[in-house]
């Protein structure tokens, strides 16, 4: 977090994402004279101050004022309207837009032609230091810049970089709307202990515990997935008898099918 650790930052937007990152930067060691957050919602801005000791205000040209970063963190259909609003602000920082489906040239447009601009796509575990994300930054961005997103990122969970932004589309539709497949799995899978008898509150533990611990497994594992079930799934046991149903009922396909449908939506959302 070196990279961070002396920038002032600005978050245009003080929503949950936000808050995740201004959370993650503080335990880090960045101070919270260093960050500033707007918002138009009173109660959001006290909260902010409150529980993190940092400044906010009301105007989005105040928290971009004498910032070295600007984190563009409002809903994706008002970012012209909160970027018009900074315009005429003055200095040179690196604009940080984790707004879904707004497109590099999008922000460059409604900024500068020679603005530094990063389009990343992080997921909600970020809420929770889990997070994954994905960011490209467009032609002036330099190496130190794509540093500091990193560190920005890898504050709340693990990140990436990529030089095609095309292909946020396709993260967006894995891993940014991924979580809530898994929920809906998770969810499923909980149900169906209750189905079998168990209490809804044990069902509920047990499946969420699972999926977490099958993920940290996953993650931590030098195995690829397909060899990990493998290793649960004994010859003529329980667990096949499970995967036979699942594979019947087309869960694999299901899956191809949201995360193109996501992505497809975030290509749509994009073009608009």
């Amino acid at each position: 977090m070196s990279q961070l650790s002396e920038r002032r930052i600005g978050f245009l937007g003080g929503g949950a994402m936000a808050e995740a990152l201004i959370g993650a930067l503080l335990a880090a060691g960045v101070r919270p004279a260093h960050l500033r957050a707007s918002d138009p919602d009173p109660a959001r801005r006290k909260h902010l101050e409150e529980r993190h000791g940092i400044e906010t205000t009301a105007e989005n040209a105040d928290a971009v004022h004498d910032s070295d970063v600007v984190i563009v963190a409002v809903k994706p259909g008002i970012v012209p309207q909160a970027l018009a609003a900074v315009q005429n602000t003055g200095g040179d920082p690196l604009w940080i837009s984790i707004a879904a489906g707004v497109s590099l040239d999008s922000l460059q447009a409604a900024l500068s032609p020679s603005a530094r601009v990063v389009r990343a796509m992080p997921n909600t575990p970020a809420l929770v230091g889990a997070g994954a994300t994905v960011f490209c930054g467009n032609a002036q961005t330099t190496a130190d810049d794509a540093d500091l997103a990193r560190a920005l990122f890898q504050s709340v969970g693990i990140a990436f970089t990529v030089t095609d932004e095309g292909l946020l589309d396709a993260v967006t539709g894995l891993s940014g709307s991924g979580p809530a497949y898994v929920f809906v799995f998770i969810e499923a899978l909980a149900d169906a202990g209750v189905r079998v008898g168990l209490p809804g509150d044990l069902a509920m533990d047990l499946a969420a515990q699972t999926v977490y611990g099958a993920s940290k497994l996953a993650r931590e594992s030098d195995r690829h997935p397909a060899q990990l079930k493998d290793q649960v799934a004994s010859p003529g046991g329980t667990t096949i008898a499970g995967l036979e149903r699942i594979e019947a009922g087309g869960l694999r396909a299901v899956v191809y099918e949201a995360v193109a449908a996501a992505s497809a939506r975030s290509r749509e959302l994009g073009s608009k």
